[in-house]
Order: C-alpha cells, then structure tokens, then sequence
C-alpha cells in the first residue's frame, strides 16, 4: 500500500491552528476561519497533467505539485510504470503522447497541462518530423480538450530554426504551440543536462580522453533535471502571458573547466579534451554504432555550441539567478558513477 503525507499547505494549517482553546469564547470565529482557510486549499487545487512518465524531469515535478496540494495525472507508455505513479500519489493514464484522442481524453478537465516529446532517436528515421508531429498531436488535444494553460519542456537553441541538428524538432514543436488560440503557453529552456556527460565515460576508459567538435573556452550552460522541474512546478501553477520564454540554467562554466573538475574527481587531474573537425566527430560517431541520421545531427548541434549562435538568445534573456545544482555537486555523481562501471 502506498503511503499518502497530507500536502505542505495543509500541514501548514494545521499548524497555524495548533495550541488555539476552542472552548474559548473566540471558537466560533476559528472555526470560521479554518473553515475559510479550507477552502482556500480546495479551491487552489489544480488539476495537472504531466507528460514524461517518471523521467527525470516528470517525477520530481509530480512529486513537488502532490506536495503542494494538487491533482496530478501522469501519462506514461509503459503500463509497468503505473504502480510506481499510483506510489507518488498521482493516477496514472497508459497510453501514447502520439494518439490524439487518448491526449485529449486525458487533457479534459485539466486547469493545466505539462508536455515533452519523448526522444525516440533510435526508431526514427527522420526525428525533426516526429517532434513535428507529436506537436501538431498535442496542439490538437489541447484544442479539443480545452484546457488553458500549458508548459512545455523545450530547449535552449529553440530560437534557431536551422543549424541545430537534433534540436531543432523543439524549435518547430514551440512553433505549433505558438498557434493555439487562447492558451497561456511557457516554453521551457533548459540548457545543456549534466547527466549527457555520462556519454563521455566509455570514451575516457577506451581513449583516455574526450574528443568532441566543440572544447576549449566555449561557454556550456549545464542544467540539473532538478532544477528544471522546480521552474516547471512554478510556470505550471502561476498566472502567465499568453506566451512566454523561460531559459532554466543551473551552471554555466567554460569546456576546459568542466574537463578538470570531471579528471580531478575521478582520479584522472590531466584529463584531456580534444576538439576535433566534425569530419572526425562524424566518423567516430559512425564508428561507435550511431546512426549516420543521427550523427550528422549530433555534429551540426554541437557545432552549434562550438560557433556561440546556440547561446545567442540565452544571452539575453538569461535567468537570475541561476538553480541550486553546481558542477561542483555534479562531478561527485559523475565520479561515482565511472568508477562503479
């Protein structure tokens, strides 16, 4: 049996009232009051749907919006998944972000709704067209459901519409969003997850070293999942415009520094990163057994990263301050994890 904690405000009620003598002559007026505040917690309730399964983004959201009061359905593929959702205290609703009418059966009666195209670059053959048409799915649900408010994980270098690679299926996935008649609509932006560098580990085991067609000096905006779904649990229950940018940023430190806090936590201070051509990366991607598809656009992304157009409009628009979660923290979970390997 799952165990079910009352949610933060109400706890914070109980509290407020804790000590008071409701044999007083005053009683009547407290319990007026807490019958107010009571209402209060009901009627700020929200009913919210989170996307992503338990991923690593979608179970601290879920469990950061159960604590504070609300509702929260999480749609999930897999139905093996749906147990361990009921144990967070949300329902779970099995099925597939790319059926339309299951989203928007799942959508109905929702105050808000918090929406990721899950990556699926291993099946797909052309991936820019899968974000596109999970978006215009999504886009449909949220008509034909009718619910108002809508966050939706993006990413940083959404605001390029070319030379992105693999990101730029978020850039036309905001784009269909943007169309939606009468919506609040958040787009989300995270930076570059800590938890990509894991990639690099049976690269530094084989070759003792990381090797990449960006390094050096160029500036890497790193995000902890963590901070991204406190910023997604804030967009989800707060008024918004009808459309609205937000970068989500935990860290940003120069390639070189990334390398030496990584080699300096698992052992290795004179770790090295190569910068190579994107000849080189392709080929070596190739090599490792990805896709050509999906190399090329993981070269022309990081190519991106290496020419500074990835970070332009972050740059401008960048979050104060930054989240909680350092490089610093990073690294001690990075080192645990190649040396447990």
């Amino acid at each position: 049996m799952s165990e079910h904690r009352a949610p933060t405000n109400l706890l914070v009620l109980l509290d407020k009232y804790r000590g008071f003598d409701y044999n007083n002559i005053r009683s009547g007026y407290i319990c007026f009051s807490m019958a107010a505040d009571l209402c209060s917690i009901k009627s700020n309730n929200m009913k919210v749907i989170v996307t992503g399964s338990l991923g690593n983004i979608s179970k601290p959201l879920t469990k950061e919006l159960i604590q504070k009061g609300h509702t929260v359905t999480v749609i999930s593929s897999n139905p093996e998944k749906q147990q361990d959702i009921e144990a967070l205290g949300a329902t779970a609703a099995i099925g597939s972000v790319e059926d339309a009418d299951f989203l928007t059966k799942a959508f109905s009666g929702a105050d808000a709704v918090y929406v990721m195209t899950p990556p699926n670059h291993a099946t797909k053959d052309d991936p820019r067209a899968y974000y596109r048409e999970t978006g215009h799915t999504y886009a449909q649900a949220i008509r034909q459901s009718g619910v108002k408010r809508v966050v939706h994980l993006s990413t940083m270098g959404a605001h390029l519409g070319e030379g992105t690679g693999l990101l730029l299926g978020a850039h036309d996935v905001e784009q269909v969003l943007s169309q939606v008649p009468g919506i609040a609509l958040t787009s989300l932006r995270p930076g570059y997850f800590y938890y990509n560098l894991y990639n690099y580990v049976p690269m530094i085991k084989g070759a003792g070293l990381i090797r990449a067609n960006y390094g050096g000096e160029d500036k890497i905006v790193l995000v902890s999942p963590a901070d991204i779904a406190t910023v997604a649990a804030e967009e989800i229950t707060t008024t918004a415009p009808a459309k609205k940018v937000r970068y989500i940023a935990s860290d940003e430190r120069t390639v070189n520094e990334i390398v030496h806090l990584l080699g300096t936590a698992i052992g290795k201070p004179d770790l090295k990163w190569e910068v190579c051509t994107n000849e080189e990366m392709q080929d070596g991607l190739e090599k490792a057994g990805v896709r050509p598809v999906i190399a090329g656009s993981l070269v022309e992304m990081y190519s991106c990263v290496h020419s500074g157009a990835f970070a332009e409009d972050y740059e401008r628009r960048k979050p104060i301050p930054l989240g909680k979660v350092k490089l610093e923290d990073f690294v001690k979970e990075f080192a645990a994890a190649f040396n447990k390997g």
